[in-house]
């Protein structure tokens, strides 16, 4: 259905319609105020930069059409969709009229990847010999044991890590580059191991005037595309291992940071203080220990 959505007439194409840099330029800031990540903005001024780079700057339906074809045919549909609703978003912005006509396709079906801790181990040890090894555990340990979103990994800071009570601070703070998804500030904790892995990178960081962020994402990402694990399979982890050990799923959505709207339990029932997330959370997560020889 989706494809038949680009089958329009184009005998009758809306006028021409200039973008210059400045508009562009508007709109991005205006996607920043909503408080999204830095490299959110980075991935849509990308796709508005190919777009528009595509047309010209100028917007014209039968070229619009014709770009959809294109990136299409060449991305798998989750990334077209991405790509498509990020430029649609533009074009309803610029108040053009005829994008109103065009649809993203569904999302397609996803079957999650099952994360286990041989898998876990397996990375550790590759890792191992490397020579930020101690910055790539501390980080493995750190994502598997805390449900933690790749970005909010990237953008911690010392000062947003307990060690000696295994708790971390996940801040929404847009103006100190911290943001989360859902905009606001929670807690979330550690294991012993992860506790003693995070103790021996935080001293190595110190005295190493080479590394200057905690967990860089480009050259984590860098690292992690030769391995067999994503950092975002950290977080997947996170979330099966807890189910396996029978977590309670309401905690483990206010530890992950998931929405809770639509989730009357938590919304309006389900209080619970920093105490009580970290009994609870000791009571599932705290006797694991991931192998890393």
């Amino acid at each position: 259905m989706g494809s038949e959505r680009f089958e329009l007439s184009t005998s009758a194409m809306s006028r021409v319609i200039n973008v210059p840099d400045d508009r562009l330029n508007e709109y991005l800031d205006t996607v920043e105020l909503s408080g999204v990540t830095y490299g959110h903005i980075k991935e849509v001024k990308r796709f508005l930069t190919n777009y528009l780079a595509h047309l010209d700057y100028s917007i014209d339906k039968g070229k619009s059409l014709q770009y959809f074809k294109q990136i299409k045919e060449n991305n798998s549909i989750s990334y077209y969709r991405k790509q498509l609703y990020q430029i649609l978003k533009f074009l309803t912005y610029l108040k053009i009229d005829w994008s109103k006509d065009i649809k993203p396709p569904a999302d397609p079906i996803y079957y999650p990847k099952r994360i286990s801790q041989e898998l876990i181990h397996e990375t550790i040890r590759q890792l191992r010999g490397n020579n930020r090894f101690l910055q790539y555990k501390a980080m493995i340990l750190l994502g598997t044991s805390s449900g933690m979103r790749p970005q909010e990994i990237y953008q911690l800071t010392t000062n947003d890590i307990d060690v000696k009570n295994r708790i971390i601070y996940i801040n929404h703070n847009p103006e100190n580059g911290q943001t989360t998804k859902t905009k606001k500030s929670r807690i979330t904790f550690i294991t012993e191991q992860a506790q003693q892995a995070l103790s021996e990178y935080l001293t190595h960081f110190e005295n190493d005037n080479t590394i200057t962020t905690l967990f860089a994402q480009t050259s984590i990402k860098r690292v992690f595309l030769k391995i067999p694990l994503r950092v975002k399979d950290l977080r997947k982890f996170f979330s099966q291992e807890w189910d396996r050990r029978g977590g309670p799923t309401s905690i483990k959505k206010i530890l992950m940071g998931h929405s809770l709207r639509n989730d009357v339990d938590l919304m309006h029932y389900n209080a619970q203080s920093p105490e009580d997330l970290k009994q609870i959370y000791d009571k599932v997560m705290g006797i694991l220990i991931l192998k890393d020889d």
